[in-house]
């Protein structure tokens, strides 16, 4: 059984923890789950222009990317159970840096298979890059905190954040000064020259010692169920189909944002101060969701917060935004986007425990991904066919509402978890990766 939190007193989470979470928050900022979606959207006119391919064309790459990221998912938390988070964090973190850099090699033949050497680029991103997303940075939080969890958890899934504020500015630069290719080699840089080393200097997983105690049963062994007995739980596929909903309706929202304000007559840059914003959304929502998390039950956090996207997709209706209506719209959305991943990693560490999160939180990362992935070509396709994104905005503001709603199910947290039977690894918690 878990220890009580409140038994004994521990030294301060933070004065342990706080390079780790720098770290952290850099590795989340420079990883595969924000980049990506941060830039793809910027591509559109630009290769619209050299190739002629349809936005749908255009932005499939983040489909299949997203895919096989949110499959890879569970296999890639498993190898951080297994392995510790260090070495799995870090090696694909370099992995991804060079792998988006390789989009910078993409032919300027207007051939059809440009199209699909561009596609194969990808699908090298989502191979490897998948180490490199909170499925990883997150479990060493987690065990590193427990009493301000929340709060720890949002200042780490500041990372995305940062990225929302920098990176969209930096490809309209590249893209402008450059162009589209080289771009991608600009972006590549943040992974490979900024997070790396930070990482490799201070990320790493607590030792038993440092843990706290109410993480670890009497013997000192992370508590918690196995991967088998959570998918047993309605508790599991709650969580599991409200991130599948929340997911599809924000993905494709963000990631068209730029097209969607083009269509309404705003410049590239503007519309990048509007990712900016939505970028200081996510922000506060990672940080006002991880503070209530830590004083109150999930479902009175969740469900006001995953509501006002709803109020984002009513206001980006119609033929016509004023950038003030624009940025309120980024804001709200963004908002809401910081509190679902908070969620993510907060519900799987207090409703399953700590001994299999890796495998648990990459089954509940898996439907973030995938639905991501999917919701961008879905919007892209409801524009092509029917020349407006106001359908598929108005089906999104139905599926934030009920995906917030099913979290309200979900119950009070478990009051102890067992005790984990399996020999932790054989790993030193600050060796080389």
């Amino acid at each position: 059984m878990a220890s009580d939190p409140t038994a004994t007193k521990e030294p301060n989470e933070f004065s342990r923890g706080w390079t780790v979470l720098l770290a952290g928050v850099l590795g989340v900022a420079c990883g595969a789950s924000p980049i990506p979606f941060n830039v793809i959207g910027f591509t559109v006119e630009p290769m619209i222009a050299e190739f002629g391919w349809s936005r749908t064309q255009i932005l499939f790459p983040i489909t299949i990317f997203g895919v096989i990221a949110s499959l890879l998912a569970p296999f890639f938390g498993s190898l951080a159970d297994r392995f510790g988070v260090r070495p799995v964090a870090l090696w694909s973190l370099l992995a991804f840096g060079l792998s988006f850099a390789a989009i910078s090699l993409t032919p300027t033949s207007a051939a059809t298979s440009t199209l699909y050497l561009y596609y194969a680029l990808w699908v090298l991103v989502g191979l490897v890059g998948i180490g490199s997303t909170p499925v990883t940075w997150s479990r060493a939080i987690n065990l590193w905190f427990f009493k301000h969890r929340g709060l720890a958890l949002g200042i780490l899934l500041l990372g995305t954040s940062l990225a929302a504020i920098i990176v969209p500015k930096l490809a309209v630069w590249g893209i402008e000064t450059y162009g589209w290719r080289a771009m991608f080699a600009i972006v590549a840089l943040l992974p490979l020259l900024v997070a790396l080393p930070v990482g490799w200097f201070l990320f790493r997983e607590p030792t038993p010692e440092e843990r706290p105690k109410a993480i670890e049963s009497a013997s000192g062994r992370l508590t918690g169920v196995k991967l088998g007995t959570a998918l047993r739980d309605y508790r599991f596929w709650l969580i599991w189909a409200s991130i599948a909903m929340i997911a599809t309706a924000f993905g494709g929202a963000f990631i068209n944002m730029p097209a969607m304000l083009g269509d309404r007559g705003m410049e590239a840059q503007t519309a990048a101060s509007v990712m900016g914003v939505l970028g200081i959304g996510i922000l506060s929502g990672r940080i006002i969701t991880g503070a209530l998390l830590d004083r109150f039950w999930q479902g009175f956090v969740a469900f006001p917060l995953l509501c006002l996207p709803a109020i984002s997709c009513f206001v980006l209706l119609g033929d016509s935004v004023t950038f003030p209506m624009a940025a309120l719209a980024g804001f709200l959305l963004g908002f809401a986007a910081g509190a679902e991943s908070d969620l993510i990693a907060y519900l799987t560490g207090r409703y399953f425990g700590m001994a299999h999160y890796g495998k648990i939180y990459g089954m509940l990362y898996m439907p973030f991904g995938l639905f991501s992935a999917l919701s961008p070509i879905i919007y892209a396709y409801v524009r092509d066919t029917s020349g407006s994104y106001d359908p598929i905005l108005s089906v999104a503001i139905f599926g934030f509402v009920i995906g917030g709603g099913l979290l309200l199910l979900l119950g009070r947290y478990p009051e102890s978890l067992p005790d984990d039977d399996t020999p932790e690894p054989t790993r030193a918690a600050a060796g080389v990766a």
